[in-house]
């Protein structure tokens, strides 16, 4: 996947949202730089990773492409209670499959969030991990696992062919 890709899985679940976000999990950046090209010189970026040097990497990125987008860096843990302050949205772009019981980690998410705020997921669509990979949630599971979470309007926004895992699709949740 390129830069591209990363736009077009997120954008129906960023436009007209709001523009304080966070990407939780973000490591180097790849949909943290989506995101700023789709909220704009307008938007703040929280960019969370508990990989301080990934983080560092991200934010030369950004200042390349992106100068006039607010990111502020936050070394963190996700599965953690983190400050930030009420967001439009969050992206979890690969990351929510590390988590075996993904319910702790949602309902934190969801305190976060405005009312009507957005979750938007990039995940395999698939049930069956493997060492990398190892709690993929499909878009079937996600769907029942975002309502127990307390989110609803679940859809799918996009999904795109992966040589790993056979697919990869969005999916946005409202708070």
């Amino acid at each position: 996947m390129d830069h591209r890709d990363h736009v077009d899985l997120i954008r129906a679940g960023v436009a007209g949202a709001g523009t304080a976000w966070a990407d939780l999990g973000s490591g180097d950046g790849a949909f943290t730089l989506a995101l700023a090209e789709l909220l704009g010189p307008a938007g703040t970026i929280h960019s969370i990773d508990r990989d301080a040097n990934a983080l560092e990497r991200q934010a030369r990125a950004m200042r390349d492409a992106f100068p006039g987008i607010a990111v502020v860096p936050v070394v963190g843990d996700f599965r953690r209670p983190l400050v930030v302050p009420p967001l439009d949205g969050v992206v979890m772009a690969n990351s929510l499959h590390f988590q075996r019981e993904p319910g702790a980690v949602l309902r934190l998410v969801r305190g976060y969030l405005r009312d009507g705020g957005r979750l938007v997921l990039v995940e395999y669509d698939t049930d069956h991990g493997n060492h990398w990979v190892p709690f993929p949630l499909s878009y079937r599971t996600w769907t029942a696992v975002a309502t127990l979470a307390g989110f609803r309007e679940t859809r799918k926004l996009a999904s795109v062919p992966s040589r790993f895992l056979g697919s990869i699709y969005s999916a946005v949740s409202v708070r």
